[in-house]
């Protein structure tokens, strides 16, 4: 009788672009200030991608080109690539495709998966269940976005929150049950009214109209997406202790989507734990929308422990939002 095969999580890679976007940068372009920023949200600073022709594929090939270094692999070697996005560098061919192209995994195919600040759980979840099939052996998850690349800075309700950046992880099955346990996704399409791109889509195609009137920007209504956010992400994290009979107490660290402090905060109280088992990094990069997961394992790797428990939560635009269990097994 074979085990059961489990994906685990065998090496992390991750980019941010050199330059940064600090709140006292911002206060020079919008009518803002530090205080106020790092007092409703926990930013200090996020990474921004300059440069002509640089697009979120720029972001992922040196995060995956890291992991397969940490791994001693070679791009060929990876069998899928998914792209967890909502700045893909054009709506085709997808940018899982082109950073293909760009790392030289020649062996590879891949797709990009767009659920907002979900995307790396989504993602994540789709991966891992190729890893159970048996099929394949190498699958590489990545969550990133250039949200600069989308973000009105003119808009100071918007602009202060998101950064630019991607994080890697790689899958391969285990057979000791370490790696992705369980997952609880959601989705409720009613909350997109709440913070979507206007236009650039198949029903509002680009025009010079929708250029001028500012469409393909985020447009978010603040509050309500805050409400849903703090109750989605708590909700669902708690459900997924309850379904794993777990407690507060059998969870070594926390590793929430980075959007607001605040969010975060209610999250871990609402699941039992203490400010020290909570992965923080917002301070540093902002709301990198798919990139802050795996951003987060990949600046608090060397604190991970072989058989800890993590549980990543998430809420993003659409509505999405969702938990996953992870034993950790490096």
């Amino acid at each position: 009788m074979n085990k059961k095969i489990t994906a685990a999580i065998t090496a992390i890679g991750g980019y941010v672009p050199e330059e940064k976007l600090t709140n006292a940068d911002l206060e020079k372009m919008v009518d803002t200030n530090d205080e106020w920023i790092r007092t409703r949200t926990g930013i200090e600073e996020r990474r921004i991608l300059r440069g002509p022709g640089k697009g979120t594929s720029d972001l992922c090939a040196p995060a995956i080109l890291e992991l397969c270094k940490k791994r001693g692999i070679s791009p060929e070697e990876i069998d899928v690539l998914i792209i967890g996005t909502v700045t893909p560098d054009m709506f085709f061919p997808s940018t899982a495709n082109i950073v293909c192209d760009k790392i030289g995994a020649k062996n590879a195919w891949g797709f990009d998966l767009a659920a907002a600040c979900s995307g790396f759980l989504y993602s994540l979840t789709t991966g891992a269940m190729m890893i159970e099939s048996g099929r394949y052996k190498k699958v590489v998850v990545v969550g990133a976005d250039k949200m600069s690349a989308i973000v009105d800075y003119a808009d100071r309700t918007t602009c202060i929150l998101f950064g630019d950046g991607a994080g890697a992880v790689l899958l391969e099955p285990n057979y000791e049950g370490y790696g992705i346990l369980d997952s609880i996704l959601r989705s409720d399409g009613s909350g997109g009214a709440h913070l979507h791109m206007k236009a650039g889509g198949s029903l509002r195609p680009s025009t010079y109209e929708t250029v001028a009137n500012k469409e393909h920007y985020i447009y978010q209504e603040g509050q309500s997406v805050f409400k849903f956010a703090v109750k989605g992400m708590a909700d669902v994290s708690a459900e997924l202790l309850e379904r794993n009979n777990l407690t507060g107490e059998d969870i070594a660290w926390l590793v929430p989507h980075q959007a607001n402090k605040r969010i975060i905060d209610a999250t871990a109280n609402r699941m039992g734990l203490t400010k020290e088992k909570v992965m923080i990094n917002i301070q540093r990069y902002g709301n990198t929308t798919s990139g802050t997961i795996p951003l987060c394992l990949w600046d608090w790797e060397k604190q991970l422990k072989r058989g800890d428990n993590l549980v990543f939560a998430a809420f993003g635009g659409g509505f999405t939002w969702g938990a996953t269990l992870v034993k950790w097994g490096c």
